[in-house]
């Protein structure tokens, strides 16, 4: 079935090859040059999917209100001299009977395989302050693709060296955390994964729909009485690994924090 994709791209590499490659599967595909242009987009036609690749200077909205409502693009900044770069897939629209599992694991995957191609000049690097965003249905497929792209952009960033490091072990129990037992497996709840990272540190925040629970309230499974237990696992190793992690008050948004090696 034909999906509608927007691409939001301002330097025309992604939008080019993703262009040509949906294209030929039949999609059709809207490209914006910047956050304001895919506003426009947005106010007269809905998509399936929404990819957005930009620098701050086209982060900005013109209009001066920052705060839109618009979850699926990147969110506006005031400043268009920020070093930031938004990077987003957002999939607005996913039904079992029109969006199939395999269908959309291709297209995300396909979109991060070509993402990590491109690279970044070091001296960009060094300054870099990037925000990467998802917000995908629960579906444990999906998660591979997601944590492999990350740990490339983070260790690409100088956060960490992944053959020394646990983080996506972390990570790896985060995600599926957040699908398994906040969502339950249910696909038509989406998954907000938002990772925050310059040369300093890695800042990762995974928010599930679920109804969230007491951290306070899992058994402790260093405690005798709870060593074959499986639950609370999870949260001591995300714990052991990361420098910082916080839940909200309702429990269904983790914060975790992983401190850069070479500082």
């Amino acid at each position: 079935m034909q999906k509608k994709i927007l691409i939001v791209d301002d330097h025309d590499d992604l939008s080019t090859v993703l262009t040509g490659e949906f294209s030929e599967l039949g999609h059709l595909i809207k490209v914006a040059e910047s956050r304001d242009e895919a506003v426009t987009f947005l106010e007269d036609e809905n998509f399936d999917l929404i990819i957005t690749d930009l620098d701050g200077e086209h982060l900005t909205d013109n209009g001066g209100d920052t705060d839109d409502g618009i979850t699926c693009l990147p969110e506006a900044i005031p400043d268009s001299r920020s070093t930031i770069k938004a990077f987003k897939i957002c999939v607005s629209n996913y039904k079992n009977n029109e969006f199939t599992e395999d269908e959309l694991k291709n297209f995300v995957e396909t979109t991060l395989n070509h993402k990590a191609k491109f690279v970044d000049q070091k001296e960009i690097v060094q300054n870099l302050r990037e925000k990467i965003e998802f917000e995908i249905p629960s579906l444990i497929s999906l998660m591979h693709g997601i944590l492999d792209y990350l740990m490339k952009r983070v260790e690409k960033i100088g956060v960490v060296n992944s053959e020394n490091s646990n983080l996506f072990i972390a990570l790896d129990e985060a995600f599926v955390n957040a699908v398994k037992h906040g969502n339950k497996f249910d696909a038509t709840k989406l998954l907000r994964i938002t990772a925050e990272v310059s040369p300093k540190e890695a800042r990762f925040t995974i928010e599930d729909e679920g109804e969230g629970f007491n951290v306070a309230e899992i058994p402790d499974p260093t405690n005798v009485e709870n060593l074959f237990k499986t639950s609370g696992r999870g949260v001591l190793i995300i714990h052991n690994i990361m420098d910082e992690v916080r839940y909200n008050e309702r429990g269904n948004r983790l914060e975790m924090i992983k401190k850069s090696e070479n500082i």
